[in-house]
């Protein structure tokens, strides 16, 4: 899957927003205005819980510190789900757990499938780990995942990876915005967008679940036990000779890799895909024009580029 390492990858700065804009897809079921469960005084009560869950005490901020800061195992109750994960508690520790976090369940599965299996821990008692404290936000966030990883591997992990470093890891789970790899207790995120320098329309079309990857670290938050990776920064940008060696005017090969209503796409190669607008078929829509996925095509350059990532194709119908 990756080439030999880009010496000089470009980083971009990333804050607290462009965390939040990765994680989104969690955070819109977590915080999502009370369509799953409400929010009442910093506590969340699941709607869908089988039972009526008691308003639990306030959190020992100081226990999830020290569990925190010492990556120790603890044992909680499931007491309610919504469509992002898992509600816990258990005595003056409560909180929550995000579907990427659970080992029953792939982000994938359909809304029918992850509602029962999510169900199906309501009331069970599970070993988790703390990877997230925010006293400020009121927000303690575990892993069921973390906790198979003995006590104190994650601090270990911390030492050892920087942003700049290759690191092997194990796809646990995708979702729509990216992939999961577990580095050995602690697990890395690649965002859509870290996965290939050319168009992915969803991850799971790059990798698949336990396949083995190397990817490079981008940055690493060892207070919030996060740590961004990338696959596409393993190998050059083709981007950057792009204008190099292609022209306007110049015919080459291409395979479709997906239609759109406004045209088709085609790769000229790995990390540098064209569109064929539809202004550019002799008939009105792709399936008249006899496309598919997969296709090999001749293609015309119309135009490159290479600082906006954009090639413009046509068909080459002399061809």
């Amino acid at each position: 899957m990756v080439a030999q390492q880009n010496e000089n990858p470009q980083a971009p700065e990333m804050d607290e927003a462009w965390w939040s804009a990765l994680l989104s897809d969690e955070e819109k079921h977590e915080n999502n205005g009370g369509k799953d469960y409400l929010l009442e005084d910093n506590y969340q009560r699941e709607v869908r819980s089988p039972r009526r869950a008691q308003k639990p005490g306030e959190i020992d901020w100081q226990r999830v510190r020290n569990l925190f800061n010492s990556d120790q195992v603890v044992t909680l109750e499931i007491t309610g789900f919504n469509r992002g994960g898992l509600l816990v508690a258990g005595g003056d520790l409560h909180g929550f757990v995000p579907i990427s976090h659970l080992l029953e369940i792939n982000c994938l599965i359909n809304e029918n499938e992850r509602e029962k299996i999510l169900a199906g821990y309501v009331g069970r008692s599970v070993a988790f780990k703390v990877i997230e404290c925010d006293p400020e936000r009121g927000r303690v966030v575990f892993s069921e995942r973390a906790a198979l990883a003995e006590s104190g591997k994650r601090n270990l992990l911390f030492e050892q990876i920087y942003p700049g470093k290759c690191v092997w890891g194990i796809v646990t789970n995708i979702t729509e915005f990216g992939v999961f790899v577990d580095l050995g207790g602690v697990e890395g995120l690649i965002h859509v967008s870290e996965l290939s320098w050319g168009r992915v329309r969803h991850p799971a079309e790059v990798t698949k679940v336990g396949e083995t990857v190397q990817a490079y670290v981008i940055q690493v938050d060892q207070d919030r036990s996060r740590i961004a990776l990338s696959l596409k920064r393993l190998i050059p940008n083709p981007w950057e000779t792009a204008e190099d060696r292609y022209h306007a005017g110049q015919v080459v090969s291409a395979v479709i890799t997906s239609l759109v209503p406004f045209g088709a796409f085609a790769r000229l190669e790995e990390g540098l895909d064209g569109l064929i607008h539809s202004s550019e078929f002799t008939n009105a829509d792709t399936e008249d024009e006899g496309l598919y996925e997969g296709q090999v095509v001749q293609v015309r350059i119309l135009n490159v580029n290479a600082a906006r990532q954009r090639l413009g194709l046509s068909l080459n119908l002399n061809h």
